[in-house]
């Protein structure tokens, strides 16, 4: 096999180049993947609009990507499984395994986790807009042989999901709310939903995404800076949602948030708001009973969203509104960033 391999390398803002690099060496308890598919993220296109997101800043150039599905080429010494030709996704955030978060079932909450495409370590973490990666052999989940490529790199966003979901409890029969229809949101949606949810709403400033939720099956859409809002939310839902998941990152959604929840509902919140201390109504939060909880990543659920989705009650496929060869990462890039006709841009990496 060649020591080297091509690959989509983030120089800074605006500036993402396609070079030889070196090939990544397969170590110990790793194994050797050969990617087949990888999804832009939210944060991949701020890496790429800023040089940085948010108090990430590079140290040097590096690969992004961390949504991915790739077939196992070769294992490192201890490794038994996944052999050597089974298709997985990964998960990419890899937590220590030892410390008392890991120990109690609480990996995404490992203080020492590196992520695959990031510059929260230093220097940063190369990803999977490549051609070849290696993660720790408990990285990977095994893919149903018959499962698209393009689904598979969606288990990463379908866990966060999957995450907020249980994070907020039984949705079962629930007024349920999602703030932000991008990729997440509408991922969140449709979680709720197959969990029973009904009716399931979402809020999102574009008119596209909007529509886009009602065609993936959410009951109704809501503009969140409609004049009529409070009576449209009242008419739905009484005293307010009993559940609201927050995916739009946005400061003005979170703080209304506080205004449609019922007393005793429950706010999740999934979007990063940035590093700036976010004010947040102490008084509603107390007087009001409402549970207030953030869902960071996902757990050891990535399993359970293979299940999910194989099983065909998510429709994931629809969310891919493009495909790119990695050659044409740089034009992948910019139509990821058109947030009122992309959802979800991938990238098709070469197989030998």
């Amino acid at each position: 096999m060649s020591n080297s391999m091509l690959a989509a390398v983030l120089h800074g803002a605006m500036d993402i180049r396609l070079e030889q690099c070196l090939a990544p060496q397969l170590r110990p308890g790793m194994v050797l993947l050969r990617v087949r598919r990888a999804g832009i993220c939210g944060s991949d296109s701020h890496y790429f609009a800023h040089g940085d997101c948010g108090p990430f800043v590079p140290t040097r150039p590096f690969i992004l990507g961390h949504e991915f599905t790739a077939d196992v080429v070769a294992s490192g010494e201890g490794v038994t499984s996944p052999e050597p030709g089974t298709p997985v996704a990964v998960n990419p955030a890899r937590a220590c395994g030892f410390c008392a978060y890991c120990s109690s079932g609480r990996r995404n909450l490992c203080p020492k986790t590196i992520m695959l495409g990031s510059a929260s370590t230093k220097p940063p973490t190369d990803g999977a807009f490549a051609e070849l990666v290696t993660v720790r052999a408990d990285q990977c989940h095994v893919l149903p042989a018959e499962m698209d490529d393009g689904v598979g790199a969606m288990m990463e966003p379908l866990a966060v999901a999957l995450q907020a979901i249980k994070r907020a409890g039984s949705v079962s029969g629930k007024r349920v709310l999602v703030m932000g229809g991008g990729p997440i949101g509408l991922l969140v949606a449709m979680t709720a939903r197959a969990f029973g949810a009904t009716p399931v709403a979402l809020s999102d400033v574009v008119a596209a995404r909007r529509k886009t939720a009602l065609e993936l099956g959410a009951d109704v859409t809501l503009d969140p800076t409609a004049e009529d809002l409070a009576d449209e939310v009242h008419s739905l839902s009484g005293d307010g949602f009993d559940v609201i998941l927050e995916a739009s990152g946005a400061r003005l959604a979170l703080r209304q948030a506080f205004d449609l929840v019922r007393p005793g509902g429950t706010i999740v919140q999934i979007g990063t708001l940035g590093t700036q201390d976010v004010p947040l109504p102490a008084n509603q939060l107390m007087v009001r009973e409402i549970q207030f909880v953030g869902s960071f990543r996902y757990g050891d659920i990535f399993d359970e969203a293979i299940r999910l989705a194989a099983s065909g009650r998510l429709k994931l496929q629809p969310l891919i509104t493009g495909l790119f060869p990695l050659r044409q990462a740089p034009q992948a890039m910019a139509q990821a960033a058109d947030k009122a006709n992309a959802l979800k841009v991938q990238l098709e990496i070469p197989q030998p």
